[in-house]
């Protein structure tokens, strides 16, 4: 493997991010020159530094190797963590280097856990790179550089296919070049849609486009302390419901159902379980915490419901209420919908509802070949065939998932935390949904986390931004042939 070769990609995505700081800075600039201008200025000269290098001494090649892709795409996430951290170190406040590295591994991959006690003292130049950098991670570091990079040829379409999981492509009929772009545009269109809508609702532009942001990346990073509860707005509540919710379909059938294409998201068996599991668990939540006098009405509590279960499902992590006073069927379900999440192919983490149908398919087929011990069963998703090698993929993963769940939650136990804090948090950060239960509720924050268990945790998220295996994979590559 060419290690010059990778450092060279991994400059040109450094690169980009650094842009990212300097419209940050450019945003403190315009906000009266806060004091966030001088750190991201510095920031984004450190980071286009560290980008330009490699650029410079090691010479374009004509092709990547797919060890080198691998190389090329975790080390970007790993540095882009890393350099993520530069704006919050360099401005101060509460972040030393264990909360800055929190909260950055937080946004990049689209997490929304905080360790901030007042987001509000935050200056908007600090703010917007908080929302540029879970921006960037909702569609991921990668696949946002490759569309400005079409010098790069026939390797955008190798790093794509790293970034891009297997199970995403399903509902992708394109070359991979046309695939990046899909994304970026369904990406960008939300985000703007959303920005729009929020304003007219009653948020003023800066708030709209922070939280058409967050909202699309599914992230839940928001410029308030109370979050979304901050407006309790109605309006506002059904506008990012229905942004949460879309992002966390598979973006490919977002643009065929825009565009009219026959594979679109009312054809599509995934999607509709998805949405089944959102109204209903919704409906289930609502009569819970309505018939536990938590609402007056039922139309309020059914608001609260759907808004927590689709933040969680869609991996989002907004909040409305403090979901720590409902009942524990309540709990139980949210908790649920944190596990399984949304759809692949989406900005959301989670095991993904994809696996969860593909595993229920499995049990089923298992039952009816016991029975007709002779009979050829195929196992179909949306219609088409699943392989048995990417079938057997789904228990792998699953049962790899589970199990970095309870390392999380023995670690978190060890420093000290109680279980619930421990085995919600664990599920709440592999599956890049932000708030758990108990000290990490959804009007709460990480700070109070022991630093160990923060470290835990950080890696627990990149782990599920990168499906397991991605990261794991670095580890074990001096075996790679």
């Amino acid at each position: 493997m060419r290690v010059e070769v990778v450092l060279r990609y991994v400059g040109m995505v450094m690169l980009f991010i650094a842009a990212f700081m300097f419209v940050s800075a450019g945003i403190a600039y315009v906000s009266g020159m806060d004091s966030s201008f001088y750190p991201l200025l510095l920031s984004t000269l450190l980071t286009a530094l560290l980008g330009a290098f490699p650029m410079i001494f090691v010479e374009k090649q004509a092709q990547i190797t797919t060890k080198e892709s691998f190389c090329i795409v975790v080390g970007s996430w790993l540095l882009a963590c890393l350099v993520g951290t530069f704006p919050y170190l360099i401005w101060g406040g509460e972040f030393d280097f264990t909360n800055a590295w929190f909260e950055s591994v937080s946004g990049f991959t689209t997490t929304g856990a905080t360790i901030l006690t007042d987001i509000e003292v935050l200056p908007r130049g600090i703010q917007f790179w908080r929302m540029s950098s879970t921006w960037i991670g909702g569609m991921g570091v990668v696949m946002f550089a490759l569309i400005i990079l079409p010098s790069m040829g026939r390797n955008k379409m190798s790093l794509s296919n790293i970034e891009l999981s297997s199970m995403a492509k399903d509902n992708y009929h394109y070359h991979s070049q046309f695939v990046v772009q899909i994304l970026i545009v369904v990406y960008v269109g939300l985000t703007l849609l959303s920005t729009l809508t929020l304003k007219i609702a009653g948020m003023n532009w800066f708030d709209s486009l922070c939280h058409a942001m967050s909202a699309c990346a599914t992230s839940g990073f928001s410029t308030k302390n109370a979050s979304i509860a901050f407006y309790n707005s109605a309006a506002i509540d059904t506008i990012l419901i229905f942004t949460m919710a879309i992002s966390g379909v598979h973006f490919g059938l977002i643009y065929s159902t825009v565009t009219g294409k026959r594979n679109n998201i009312f054809r599509s068996e995934v999607t509709r379980w998805y949405f089944g599991m959102l109204l209903v668990g919704s409906l289930i939540i609502a009569i819970s915490i309505f018939s536990a006098d938590i609402y007056p009405t039922f139309s309020n509590a059914f608001r609260h419901a759907c808004f927590q279960l689709v933040s969680l499902v869609s991996t989002s992590g907004y909040a409305t209420a403090d979901s720590n006073t409902w009942t524990p069927l309540a709990m139980i379900i949210l908790i649920f919908g944190s596990l399984v999440c949304a759809s692949a192919g989406s900005t959301a983490g989670g095991v993904k509802i994809n696996r969860v149908i593909l595993a229920f398919k499995m049990i089923k087929a298992k039952i009816r070949q016991q029975q007709h011990p002779n009979a050829i069963i195929r196992i179909r998703l949306d219609g088409a065939v699943q392989e048995n090698e990417f079938l057997n993929s789904v228990p792998i993963f699953i049962v790899a998932y589970l199990l970095l769940i309870l390392i999380g939650t023995t670690f978190g136990a060890a420093c000290g935390l109680d279980l619930l804090t421990s085995f919600s948090g664990s599920v709440a950060c592999i599956g890049n949904v932000g708030p758990g239960f108990g000290e990490l509720g959804s009007m709460d924050n990480y700070a109070a986390l022991p630093s160990t268990f923060k470290y835990t945790l950080s890696a627990l998220m990149l782990f599920g931004r990168l499906e397991i295996f991605g990261l794991i994979q670095l580890f074990l590559i001096k075996w790679w042939r």
